[in-house]
Order: C-alpha cells, then structure tokens, then sequence
C-alpha cells in the first residue's frame, strides 16, 4: 500500500482515559483507576484526528491475562505468578477473539462495546489498528468467543513430544515448569497476600518460554509469563514448510497466496490467519505484530496476502530490529512498515543527546533509500523511554527538531504515542513497571495527558502553558504534512550539517527540499541547545539543480512558525536563505 501520510497514534488504551490520580505503586484497579472503551468519545477521538492523525492503534485489546476477577462472566482467574504487574502485560494474550474485560462497562458486553469503538473511531475519520503478538501467548490460553471450527492453541497438540509441525507449541517432556527466581522488588502483586498464590501454578510438561528458552525454570530476565508459538521451526532450526522463492520478493499479495494455496502449512499459521481475518470482519483495519522477527518470514507471506486478499488496504507495521532483515520482512513478508528504531529513532535520540552528529541521518537515508517508505519512523512509543523522562533529554522541546524531521524528510509514516505531544515524561513508579517508561503492566494515571483530557473534555483546559504550546506545534505539524503535496515528492539534502561555515555546529543542522512537482519545501533544523547559526544557510549544488529558479529573491512563507521576511536568493553562483536557526528550531519554508 501507499504509506504516503500515515500517521498514527497509539493509543494504551488502558490508560488513555483514566481519571484516577493516586499513582500508588503495585496500585490495584480500585486505588489507580482503568481507562475505558467508553471514556474515548467522539470527543477525544475528534481531538485526535484534529492533531493531524490518520489511523489510530488501540495497544492491548486483545484479552490478556490479568489479576482481576471475572469468574461471575466464565473468564478463568489467571495466576499471579504469571502475570506482570496487577493490570499484565498486554502481550500475553489468553483469549484472541475476545478482547480485555477491565477495558468494558459491562464484561459481558467487552467484544460489542469495542466494536462500538471501532464505529465511533471511523465516524471520527481515523482507522483502526490493533496488536496481534505472533511469537508467543500467555502460560494459561482459555478461548471465549472461538468462532465455530476453531481451536484453543494447544488443544490439539502431542504433548509427549518436544517437537511436531502441527503442535502449537514446543514442550520438555517429563518436566514440570517451575517459576524463576524474581527479585525482591518483582514479587508477584509486590509481595501484597492474594488468595490465589496458596495454590502453586502448574504446568506439566513444561513449555518452551515465550523468548525461546528452553529450561523448565525460565531465568527472571525471560519472558516467563507467556510461551512460544511453534510454526514448523524444528528444535534444530530446520524448517518443515516449503521455502519461499527469491523471485516472490518482487511478486504481489495475490501470487503470494497463489503460491501458498496448494500447501500444507503449520496449524499456528492457520490459527494467526483466522484470528487476523475475525478482526478484519469486525471493522478493524490492520496490525500491528509485536516482534515480527521472532517469526518465520514464510509465515508472514501468508498471513499479510490472506489479510490483504481481504482488505486490500489494510495496514500492517511490525517490529524488526535487524536491519540486515528489513527487506526481507518488507519485500518477502509483505509488510507494509517496519519501526525504524535501529538507524533513524537511535541515531536521533543520539543527536538530541550530543552523542551523534547529523551527518549520520545522511548515512541512514542513503542505507535505506530503497525502502524508505516503509519505515515507520517514531520518537516515543510503550517500548522507550519517555522523551520528557530525564533518562532520555528531560525536557519535550529538545525533541523539536528531531520530531520535525521524522514527520517530513521521507514518504514513511509516522507514530506519535498518546501523551507525546503534551511532553509526558512517564515519571510514575508504578510496581512492576519503572519510571521513565509509561507502565504497560500497572494500572497508572498519566499525568500530562489528563491535564489535557480534563475530565472528558479533551481540550487542555488544565494543561500548563508549555503543554499547550507544545500541542500546538505537534498539531501544526502534522497537518502541514497532510496538507502539502510536497511531502509525497522526491528528497533532496542540502548538505548543511557538512558546511565548514558553520563550525561544530554543522554536526547539529540539517536541511533538505521537498518536492512534489512544482510545490518544494525547504526544511530546516538545528539541533543545538545553545547555538544558532552566524551565517546565511546556503543550498547544495544538487538542492538548486532541483530548483529551476531565474536569478532573484523568492519570499519563503514559513508554514511551522510563520517567521517574516525570509527569502530564497538565488544568483549565478549560489542559492542562500537569509534566515539565523535559532537553538532548538524547525523551519518548513514553501517557496
């Protein structure tokens, strides 16, 4: 598909629209508080597409195990040491058509009223994108709401075995699971007396851990709450699927499919389709696959062209932080974007930290031209540190130029993470989850994102002045993108961070044209600071060979900051914007 202005907004839908201040650490849901499918109205969701969004990606839908009880619903308890946190972690999924029940007015209504949210969110003019997490499920899968035909994982599997190609899952015969040795402060419930831990949990034979260890007593740094999903990968790493050709890189969805329809396939990959078609027929309109890399890429040339035979323009990103791997997940798996965490997201948060300089950006756009538009590109999301957080640069405006970059200097789509824009620093010791990242495990208020909610309201009306104006930068942003055919055209470095003008400051600036037929934008970023540039910002020779300008001066309209009198001159010899970057700023001049 045509990644041209995406961008989505991830929404923890757990915490999005939780009015509860407390914030007491290992909290239970009484004492912090749950957001709710309801408390995301039309309202919030207007808010949102008015921020300049296009799709928004519900984090933690489906129903994952968790320490509340809903047994009066026929939900089984989940034991809780198995379970991250007192809310769980949301990629520990127990039941895959159903989705989370603290997220629902009524429990028993949970899958209605989030379809009822899935309306709302396309009335709003957004579209929808939920998790699927391929690579493992929770210790205890219990399904609900299976449509007819279709199996538990496990269900059917020969558990005498450690290996068979149809077995959802890998096993140790003859041994019994045991849990890992947690330190003091990741006690099950932060050591708080729960009924429930005077039975011990129990699991025989033991099952391979959802990161791939293979000890019976998984270590505490494992993923030790969920196992992994078998899809025909032999213990020895030998695969019992046909391989796919090379030539199929450069082949659409439907011959994908073609191909794999005279095949016999792994039963897991046949679950994974069925479970992405049920919420295609929902009303959702893509995924997004939590550590796809983890996953044979034969498997998802079969899951993406299934789901596109279905939706055509479906939307599906995943994580893959190998970037010898990223074509082959693109151009063999069918994915339509990747995060591009390893090059672009590292090398910023790099910049804004004084650790790197801007001519790597160059190094990262050149490795990756030929896919470029497939990398998602980000600042903040539920894996990373909080922008905000001291541990990342402390304060949101640093991010400034980084983030003007991100959204404007490829066609790949762009992510914001709810709270991003009104600089959250995710300070909260929440239990099992730490400061700096917004817990996913806990139930936990979020502070700079309810000053902005304000009650319901969504209008920032007891947000500070910093976070407003930050909003507001955020929100021109991304709608100037929307706005202007420009950000669909070619790229063109103006190759200022190698001006020797500039001095040291050249490693913190950066630039480069946008073009799309005759609309061109200049984009302009200096990363310092502290420091502003002392001399007129001069084009490259390829930037002015991509402007058919006469000799003259050209007014620049700034798009982001509406900063008067800049001009474009252009001579024989040169093309120079009188224009002095100040510490920290962004410039889109339209010419």
């Amino acid at each position: 598909m045509n990644n041209n202005n995406i961008h989505l907004y991830q929404i923890f839908t757990r915490l999005f629209g939780n009015k509860t201040t407390l914030n007491q650490p290992w909290g239970t849901i009484d004492d912090n508080g749950v957001g709710k499918f309801s408390d995301i109205t039309p309202t919030a969701l207007t808010s949102i597409r008015e921020l300049g969004m296009t799709h928004v990606w519900y984090t933690g839908i489906p129903h994952h195990a968790l320490i509340n009880d809903y047994t009066e619903f026929g939900i089984s308890n989940d034991h809780p040491c198995i379970v991250k946190g007192r809310a769980g972690s949301p990629y520990a999924v127990k039941d895959y058509f159903s989705v989370n029940p603290d997220l629902a007015d009524d429990p028993a209504q949970r899958n209605q009223e989030f379809k009822a949210l899935i309306q709302r969110t396309h009335q709003a003019g957004l579209k929808v994108i939920i998790d699927i997490v391929p690579n493992h499920v929770a210790r205890h899968y219990h399904g609900l709401n299976n449509p007819p035909g279709i199996t538990d994982f496990g269900a059917n599997d020969d558990d005498t075995v450690d290996y068979r190609r149809d077995n959802n899952f890998y096993y140790l015969p003859n041994q019994i699971f045991q849990l890992p040795d947690l330190p003091e402060s990741l006690r099950p419930l932060g050591g708080a007396e729960d009924p429930r831990m005077a039975t011990p949990f129990t699991e025989y034979p033991a099952k391979w851990t959802g990161n791939g260890s293979r000890l019976a007593k998984p270590n505490a740094d494992d993923w030790y709450e969920t196992v992994k999903i078998n899809y025909g990968v032999k213990p020895d790493g030998t695969r019992d699927f046909e391989a796919l050709p090379e030539a199929y890189r450069h082949k659409d969805c439907n011959e994908h499919l073609d191909f794999w329809s005279d095949k016999v396939v792994p039963d897991s990959w046949v679950k994974f389709r069925d479970i992405a078609l049920y919420w295609l027929s929902q009303g959702v309109d893509g995924f997004r696959y939590d550590m796809a890399e983890m996953v044979p890429v034969e498997f998802w040339s079969y899951m993406n062209a299934s789901i596109k035979a279905k939706k055509t323009d479906a939307f599906l990103v995943a994580e893959v932080y190998q970037p010898h791997l990223y074509r082959d997940y693109i151009q063999l798996g069918k994915m339509d974007a990747l995060y591009d965490k390893v090059d672009l997201y590292d090398t910023l948060k790099g910049i804004m930290q004084g650790k790197a300089h801007t001519q790597d950006i160059s190094r990262i756009q050149d490795k990756l031209q030929d896919i470029q538009p497939h990398m998602l590109h980000f600042l903040d999301n539920h894996d990373e540190q909080r922008i905000a957080s001291p541990e990342f640069v402390g304060d949101p405006r640093i991010a400034i130029p980084a983030m003007t970059l991100s959204a404007t200097i490829s066609h790949a789509p762009t992510m914001l993470y709810f709270g991003q824009e009104v600089g959250e620093a995710g300070a909260e010791n929440a239990g099992f989850g730490q400061p700096s990242r917004t817990s996913i495990f806990d139930y936990i208020g979020v502070p700079a994102h309810q000053r902005w909610m304000n009650g319901g309201a969504f209008d920032g009306g007891s947000s500070t002045e910093h976070e407003i104006k930050l909003r507001s930068y955020y929100q021109r942003l991304m709608n100037v993108v929307l706005q202007h055919k420009a950000f669909q055209g070619s790229t063109t470095s103006l190759e200022i961070e190698q001006d020797d003008r500039h001095g040291d400051l050249a490693g913190q600036l950066y630039g480069y044209l946008r073009q799309y037929q005759s609309d061109t934008i200049i984009c302009l970023m200096n990363f310092s600071h502290d420091k502003e540039s002392t001399q007129c910002i001069q084009l490259s020779k390829h930037a002015i060979d991509k402007l058919p300008l006469q000799a003259g001066h050209y007014p620049l309209n700034d798009l982001l900051n509406d900063t008067p009198n800049v001009e474009l001159v252009v001579t024989e010899q040169a093309a120079t914007i009188n224009l002095t970057l100040k510490p920290l700023s962004s410039y889109l001049l339209k010419i």
